[in-house]
C-alpha cells in the first residue's frame, strides 16, 4: 500500500485550517494542523510533511520568518496563504523560498490543484552517486547536470537543494544555450498564466540560482540588459 503524502497546515484560524484539511483528506492526503510559527518549525521535524501550507499572518513569528527558518534546514515545498495580494508580498514570499503563493479567499478546487501540482514537481533530491546514471530529461555541462525527470541538480559533484520552480527555470534556460528570453517569456513558460505581469518573480529566482550556482569558466547565467536572461555557453 502506498503511503499517504503528508501536508502540514499552518494557520491560526482553525475554521480555515479545518476546511483545508477536510478538502485535502478527501483527496487522500494525511493532514496535521498547527496554529503558530514555532509549532510549525517543530512539527516540520517531527511530522516530516511532503508539503507545508503556510499562512502569513500568524501570532508571534509570522509566515515569512517561519519560511526563512524552515528553508535553512529543509527543502520541503511551501505554499504561502495570505489575504495580502500585493506584488511586494508575493515577491518577498518567493524570495524567502516559498514555491507558490495563494491569495485568500481561495477556491478549494484551486488549492487542491496547486498542492497536487507542487507535489508532482517535487521529489527529494537523490544522492550524487545515483544521479551519475543519468537518464530521462536532462542537460549536462562541465560541473553541472540538471535532471528534470527526477528534479535533481548536481553542481561540482554535489547535490544542490533546489525548489521546483528554480530547477525548472534553470533547466529551461540551460536547455536552450545562448538563447535570450524575456522575463515575460520565462514567466509564461515556468509559471503560467497566473503570474503574467509579475516579472520580478523571475528576477528573484535568478538571484537565488546565482547564489547556489556560481558562473563557470565555460558557462554562466547572464543578464541581457533591458531584455531578460540567457544561459551563456562560452567558447573555449
Amino acid at each position: 500500500m502506498v503511503a499517504k503524502q503528508k501536508v502540514l497546515i499552518v494557520d491560526d484560524d482553525n475554521n480555515i485550517a479545518e476546511l483545508i484539511s477536510l478538502y485535502l483528506t478527501k483527496e487522500c492526503y494525511e493532514c496535521k494542523i498547527v496554529n503558530d510559527g514555532e509549532e510549525a518549525i517543530k512539527e516540520n521535524e517531527v511530522f516530516q510533511p511532503n508539503l507545508i501550507l503556510l499562512d502569513l499572518m500568524l501570532p508571534g513569528m509570522d509566515g515569512y520568518q517561519v519560511c526563512r527558518e524552515i528553508r535553512q534546514r529543509s527543502n520541503v515545498p511551501i505554499i504561502m496563504l495570505s489575504a495580502k495580494g500585493e506584488i511586494f508580498d508575493k515577491v518577498l514570499g518567493l524570495e524567502l523560498g516559498a514555491d507558490d503563493y495563494i491569495i485568500k479567499p481561495f477556491d478549494a478546487k484551486e488549492l487542491v490543484a496547486r498542492v497536487k501540482a507542487v507535489l508532482r514537481r517535487f521529489q527529494p533530491a537523490p544522492t550524487a552517486a545515483s544521479v551519475s546514471q543519468t537518464n530521462g530529461k536532462y542537460v549536462e555541462y562541465p560541473d553541472l547536470i540538471i535532471n528534470l525527470t527526477n528534479y535533481s541538480v548536481i553542481y561540482q559533484g554535489e547535490t544542490i537543494d533546489m525548489p521546483p520552480k528554480e530547477l525548472e527555470l534553470l533547466y529551461f534556460l540551460a536547455a536552450s544555450p545562448n538563447q535570450v528570453f524575456t522575463r515575460e517569456q520565462l514567466l509564461d513558460h515556468i509559471w503560467g498564466y497566473e503570474y503574467i505581469g509579475d516579472t520580478r518573480t523571475v528576477d528573484v529566482h535568478i538571484k537565488r540560482l546565482r547564489e547556489k550556482i556560481k558562473d563557470h569558466r565555460t558557462w554562466a547565467i547572464s543578464t541581457v540588459w533591458g531584455i531578460g536572461y540567457k544561459f551563456e555557453v562560452k567558447s573555449a
